[in-house]
């Protein structure tokens, strides 16, 4: 087996209401084609969390895996920050 990189994003857990699932917001800008300005930019990802151990406001880091579901082709890598429960 090849030893590949495996293409990795970090977002934060946006919901949670799946079994094993939650879905990801990564946030970036990009710079506007004709004025220049950057525009924030936003993508919700599916991704298979196996132990159900994120939760809504985390910081997750997620890599590309092989289709899970028709909407989940991402997996849980690990949990860089628990969010702060009141």
């Amino acid at each position: 087996m090849q030893d590949r990189k495996l293409k990795t994003l970090t977002g934060v857990v946006v919901s949670d209401s799946g079994d094993k699932s939650v879905k990801v917001a990564i946030d970036y800008k990009v710079k506007h084609p004709r004025y220049g300005k950057y525009v924030k930019r936003r993508m919700k990802i599916g991704v298979h969390d196996e132990q159900n151990q994120s939760g809504v406001g985390d910081l997750v880091e997620i890599a590309q895996c092989r289709p899970h579901s028709k909407s989940k082709s991402w997996r849980l890598l690990k949990i860089v920050q628990k969010a702060v429960r009141v």
